[in-house]
């Protein structure tokens, strides 16, 4: 009697690709991944550019200088009877160096801290980018690994379909068994290669579409190391995952930033009712060419003054008034999305905790199965052979067997993902997170 096995995960696609394609780990690709997806370099060209927006602020509080320069032709017609002054014509020539430096403008240095804000929510949105692309690598990467080991397991249950059509049609031509046995398995050998199309045609996709995250052809996934052991989420309470999400999630951190953001918008309004005073210099050069309109003599006059200057608002129409309780409103909104941020965050947290906890108990539920379907493949063999089993109860047999598989390797590899995501969801998800999955898979 013939008992059908199937070699570890995925190590029939990998051994038949062998040689065609190097395997990549997780973290190799994610590398290569940031250097080519589109997505990931729009969220570095979009952090880059709020960093430069975030360093604009700074220029309120620093000095500001300027250089004017002009030339002006100009005619003199006299009317006055002699000896006035004739009629001519001359040239003045001017420029003027001017700067000032605030000394006590509170808007200015709200914006400024404003500034420091932004460019921390630009760091936190990189951060969010990032870790969202290490899901999409890794998705990728399993998405590939699990139809692989949908097209092995397909092409296995044809092989084992096969052989029971022919022991089918052997037996019918001896007389042993009928012809619905020999229609049944062909049936059934029909529908597996439909399958195997099926199969084949989505690993082509998956493969297609790791190759264009990470910008590579052929892209080998390294297979899932067989037997797999997945350790339970450590802590193993959901609550201290979602507690850490309060300092690490980069979705709370950047409306933790709103609300700064937001308070300082409003100290900035009250800044409205406040004096501002600036220290000021100016230099000024005026020469001129062939006199002015009261003497022939070209001159050149000097002129440098420095001082304080105060500007003391009175009244602005209510505007200010009006302004601070705008902010005020935008202050309590930033506060009430920070707190359903929050909410969101630790809903995703617990939601991805059990995910992993339930997945880790489907794989052992399926491991299990996975053993009760090959003894009752093996029995219905065996029964079959003898006698006290039909054709159809093997193929039957055969199919719970290969479906189990199946269920099996992608609840594997959910069980990884969900790892990954429960990261994400708290916000503690780094590259170093690939690299400690990699020991997980053969390298």
């Amino acid at each position: 009697m013939k008992v059908l096995r199937l070699l570890p995960l995925s190590a029939a696609i990998a051994m038949a690709l062998a040689g065609t394609a190097r395997a990549e780990g997780l973290l190799e690709l994610y590398e290569a991944a940031r250097a080519h997806d589109a997505t990931w370099q729009g969220a570095k060209a979009q952090y880059d550019a709020n960093i430069a927006r975030a360093a604009q602020a700074r220029a309120g509080i620093l000095p500001q200088a300027g250089l004017s320069a002009g030339l002006t032709r100009s005619n003199y017609e006299n009317d006055t009877p002699p000896p006035a002054v004739a009629d001519r014509s001359f040239t003045t020539q001017q420029a003027t160096l001017s700067a000032s430096q605030p000394l006590w403008r509170p808007a200015n240095w709200a914006t400024w801290r404003q500034g420091q804000r932004q460019a921390q929510g630009a760091q936190f949105q990189l951060v969010a980018a990032s870790q969202d692309l290490i899901i999409r690598v890794s998705q990728a990467y399993f998405d590939v690994l699990a139809a692989q080991d949908t097209l092995a397991f397909v092409r296995a249950q044809k092989t084992a379909v096969a052989e029971q059509l022919a022991s089918a049609r052997r037996n019918f031509e001896v007389g042993t068994s009928t012809i619905t046995d020999s229609r049944e398995a062909q049936a059934r050998y029909d529908l597996v290669l439909a399958q195997e199309i099926a199969a084949d045609n989505d690993l082509r996709v998956k493969r297609l579409a790791l190759d264009t995250l990470v910008g590579k052809t052929n892209t080998q996934p390294n297979p899932v190391a067989s037997p797999l052991s997945v350790p339970p989420p450590q802590p193993a309470d959901p609550e201290a995952w979602v507690a850490a999400s309060e300092a690490a999630n980069p979705a709370v951190q950047q409306a933790r930033t709103a609300v700064e953001i937001a308070e300082l918008e409003t100290t900035k309004a009250k800044a409205g009712h406040q004096p501002t005073v600036d220290l000021t210099a100016s230099y000024n050069l005026t020469r001129n060419v062939g006199g002015t309109a009261g003497s022939a003599l070209e001159t050149r006059p000097r002129n440098g003054n420095i001082g304080v200057a105060l500007n003391l608002p009175l009244f602005s129409g209510f505007a200010t008034q009006n302004r601070i309780r705008e902010t005020l409103s935008l202050q309590e909104r930033a506060r009430s999305d920070l707190e359903a941020t929050r909410r969101n965050v630790a809903q995703a947290v617990r939601t991805a905790y059990f995910g992993v906890v339930s997945g880790q108990g489907q794989v052992r539920a399926l491991e299990a199965a996975e053993a009760s379907s090959q003894s009752a493949l093996d029995a219905n063999r065996l029964g079959y052979q003898v006698g006290v089993r039909i054709n159809i109860d093997v193929l039957n047999a055969q199919s719970q067997l290969f479906q189990t598989k199946r269920d099996l390797a992608q609840a594997r590899y959910n069980v990884l993902l969900g790892h990954l995501r429960l990261r994400q969801a708290n916000g503690t998800l780094q590259p170093e997170d690939l690299d400690r999955l990699n020991t997980l898979l053969g390298r």
